[in-house]
């Protein structure tokens, strides 16, 4: 008879023992009751990721920051009517394109266009931003704007993965769950990476934020715009006494799977998850209850702008800053749905789809850093605002934009970054990257740098080599670094 007809769990495999399991074979279980005691204290609990994966972990290097809001522009941002003005643009407005092209997505090379904004400069270092952002700019000298980003893709479920993952293909961990393996969470009653879907699934999906090969328990836990944000989180159990029965019974049959089978990833995420949920049916609902802040505060994010999807966007903000007070480590924000547009992607009707996507966000970024600020949090989150590819300086048709790879700008704020300060440039046109070029895996190498991990050390062994955020690139640009 074959081993799996024996015994149920035989495809599991087997695995050494764990101290847990030793623990709880060794002299009728009461070495797991002595360990169960001890965890109780923080100090003990804190230190052993055997229990508890998502608790805090040492840093390779004192940090500037604890945590993490990556703003996701999906669709990528023009960086020529942004935070990059050229002002060749519209003095060679319709004519020819000079300058030799790489082929671009759709390979429709028309001719050159202008900003259809204005840039004026800000602050005390006079960062250039255009009059998509007015709100934004009034923080010139908190950003770090980087104007020489470059990635390996131009199309956008390639370079999607290649942002979140560092590789441009599927199934390698989101940089979220990179971060949360390496340094744990704060938080004890919430996930250590949450996504704020703002309505729309960006192009590669959700394996945007998945865990790939790391355990289950750092994949990105997605909360959806709405009351209810959480699937199935309401408790459906008359008395709080009924649920613990059906999660005790749970745990019973999941850890005697265990004792059979060994250390098992999704075993034992499965049982992480069921008392993290447990804890969430409380934290969840009390998060998202916005009414809790102060009138002024919901009026300074957008609560009450006459546009649905700035209203949303303002939600997402509002709701980082909360999960950054409870500890959260990593929080990734999306995109909200705007009728009749495709994200920022606008091979047509820039100025339109544009307009409308800065218009949702630029209030409530700005008051996302203005609230930080004021709460002393600034310093220790480092605010990442960045899209996967920029745009073409040349028209597509005749009011569009394809997209461009090879120079685009990101900025980051707060967390240890430098302030008030531009980095790297592109040609005269906004083209291609022509000092001091990064890539992808140099702002996942700093992010990480920031947040006291050195990118080399944080590693996975999988499919017989060591694996990391960063594979063998990356380095961390201390130019950027306060």
């Amino acid at each position: 008879m074959h081993d799996s007809q024996i015994n149920p769990f035989a495809s599991l495999g087997s695995a050494p023992f764990s101290r847990r399991r030793m623990l709880q074979q060794t002299s009728t279980g009461f070495g797991a009751l002595a360990l169960s005691a001890l965890a109780q204290q923080s100090g003990f609990a804190a230190t052993n990721q055997e229990l508890n994966p998502l608790a805090p972990k040492p840093t390779h290097h004192p940090p500037k920051a604890k945590h993490v809001i990556f703003l996701y522009m999906d669709g990528g941002v023009s960086a020529m009517d942004s935070f990059d003005p050229k002002p060749l643009l519209a003095k060679e407005h319709g004519q020819p394109f000079k300058m030799k092209v790489q082929p671009t997505q759709f390979d429709n090379v028309g001719k050159v266009l202008k900003c259809p904004w204005k840039f004026n400069q800000y602050g005390e270092s006079g960062i250039p931003i255009s009059d998509l952002f007015p709100n934004i700019a009034k923080h010139a000298d908190d950003l770090c704007v980087v104007r020489s980003m470059t990635s390996n893709f131009s199309e956008h479920t390639n370079a999607n993965y290649f942002l979140h993952t560092g590789h441009g293909l599927q199934g390698r961990p989101s940089m979220g769950s990179w971060f949360t393996y390496g340094l744990g969470s704060e938080s004890e009653n919430l996930p250590g990476f949450v996504v704020l879907m703002g309505g729309l699934i960006p192009p590669g999906g959700l394996d945007c934020f998945h865990n790939g090969f790391l355990p289950a328990t750092f994949q990105g836990s997605i909360f959806k715009n709405g009351d209810a944000p959480v699937a199935d989180l309401i408790r459906t159990e008359k008395t709080a006494s009924a649920q613990m029965r059906k999660l005790n019974l749970l745990r019973q049959l999941d850890e005697s799977v265990l004792e059979q089978a060994g250390t098992h990833d999704e075993l034992e995420s499965a049982i992480q998850n069921y008392e993290l949920a447990f804890r969430m049916q409380t934290s969840v609902p009390e998060l998202v209850d916005l009414s809790q802040e102060t009138e002024a505060t919901q009026k300074k994010y957008g609560l009450d702008a006459p546009e649905e999807f700035t209203r949303t966007y303002a939600r997402q903000c509002l709701t980082a800053r909360r999960l950054v007070e409870e500890g959260v480590r990593f929080i990734e924000l999306t995109c909200p749905n705007i009728a009749g547009l495709d994200r920022w992607d606008q091979h047509a009707g820039l100025r339109e789809g544009h307009q409308k996507n800065a218009l949702a966000i630029d209030q409530p970024v700005a008051a996302l850093i203005d609230d930080l600020k004021e709460r002393s949090l600034l310093d220790e989150t480092l605010i990442v605002w960045a899209g996967e590819f920029g745009r073409t300086p040349m028209a597509q048709g005749d009011d569009g934009r394809d997209h461009n790879p090879f120079g685009f700008t990101i900025w980051m704020a707060g967390g240890g970054v430098k302030g008030g300060t531009i980095y790297g440039a592109t040609d005269e046109y906004g083209y291609y990257a022509i000092e001091n070029k990064l890539q992808i895996h140099d702002m996942h190498a700093t992010m990480l740098h920031l947040l006291g991990i050195n990118h080399t050390r944080l590693t996975m062994r999988f499919s017989s080599r060591d694996m990391r955020l960063t594979d063998v690139h990356g380095k961390v640009v201390h130019e950027l670094l306060s």
